[in-house]
């Protein structure tokens, strides 16, 4: 099943190591064609990818984080692993398809 695109984004992001939820905003929408991020959309969306066991809290502060409690760090678990990797194949298919059927070039 395809994941959201917001969902995958997150997925993506955390994939190189634990953030807090603005510092995933960030990288979000420093992608191109990303559209802008609702605070409300983005929190409720994390909200339900730990209800699903995507991702998970990371109890206390990283090494070397900043001093705001306020803040919230998140880390993928293995199943947010498998998803990302799951959503990762079936976009690169798409891909291969779209190429094969002339609507791609390798250069486009």
């Amino acid at each position: 099943m395809a994941l959201k695109p917001l969902v995958f984004q997150v997925l993506l992001a955390l994939a190189d190591g634990e953030r807090h939820g603005w510092a995933l905003v960030r990288e979000i929408q420093q992608r191109d064609d990303f559209a802008p991020i609702m605070p409300g959309n983005f929190y409720r969306t994390l909200r339900t990818m730990l209800g699903e066991g995507l991702i998970q809290e990371v109890p206390g502060r990283p090494k070397g984080a900043a001093e705001d409690e306020r803040r919230r760090y998140f880390r993928l678990t293995a199943a947010g692993t498998r998803a990302a990797a799951a959503e990762a194949r079936r976009l690169e298919l798409l891909v291969l398809e779209s190429r094969a059927k002339k609507l791609l070039t390798k250069k486009g």
